[in-house]
């Protein structure tokens, strides 16, 4: 995020000083203004020029390139709006110095001027910040890769390995567990069969018990039988 922003405030430096580069002075008190693009490609002539058909036109081009490289935090098309800078303002010193025979620098006024050095300074920067950004690629597969992580089920115990099938938390009980509760499962009253003295579950009639034995549990039916004497 530091070095975005970094980066985008160096590009967008670079751009203010390209764009502003063809209001100064360039060559022997001529603005950047005066420099037709045409020339640029047909040779230099002492033709003057409008603004929006000077060199003014390239560098504006390539400040919207800055800006929206900043937007989109896309390096390459900040990178290609200081290349687009450099260019120009290069093919603008072979052809001036085509016209002039030469070129100079000078303090008096004569030969390269304050422009031109504003002009390569504004895609330099540009350069440096391309370079600084660390751009959206990075970023967009963090968030995609952190978003699929959300979307992922999240299991309270993992998987037990294939040799371990046989102890699933969280009882730790031998066997296949079925439930995720860490209680274990009631128990169930056996099975003792029907009750003798509820009505609704006898499906034979019986006698009524003998005079002294009243409430006996045994079967007043099938009285049990004396083992044999042998």
């Amino acid at each position: 995020m530091i070095r975005n922003i970094l980066g985008s405030l160096v590009a967008l430096a670079g751009a203010a000083s390209a764009v502003l580069s063809p209001f100064r002075d360039w060559y022997d008190g001529r603005a950047g203004q005066d420099y037709r693009v045409r020339d640029l490609f047909e040779g230099i002539t002492a033709t003057e020029s409008g603004v929006l058909v000077s060199i003014l036109l390239p560098f504006l081009f390539a400040a919207l390139l800055v800006i929206a490289g900043v937007v989109l935090r896309s390096r390459l098309a900040v990178a290609l709006a200081g290349l687009v800078v450099l260019g120009f303002t290069i093919l603008w010193m072979v052809r001036q110095g085509q016209a002039a025979g030469s070129l100079t620098v000078g303090g008096d006024g004569a030969g390269l001027q304050v422009g031109v050095v504003n002009a390569l300074a504004g895609g330099v920067l540009m350069l440096i910040g391309a370079l600084l950004m660390r751009g959206r690629g990075r970023g967009v597969a963090r968030a995609r890769r952190e978003r699929e992580r959300e979307r992922e089920p999240v299991e309270p115990y993992g998987a037990p390995p294939a040799d371990q099938v046989d102890m699933w938390p969280p009882t730790q009980e031998p066997g296949m567990s079925t439930h995720t509760s860490p209680w274990p499962e009631p128990e169930v009253d056996p099975y003792t069969g029907p009750d003798p003295h509820d009505p609704r579950t006898r499906s034979y009639p019986q006698a009524p018990p003998p005079p002294g034995r009243a409430g006996d549990p045994r079967d007043p039916v099938h009285p049990p039988q004396r083992p044999p004497e042998g």
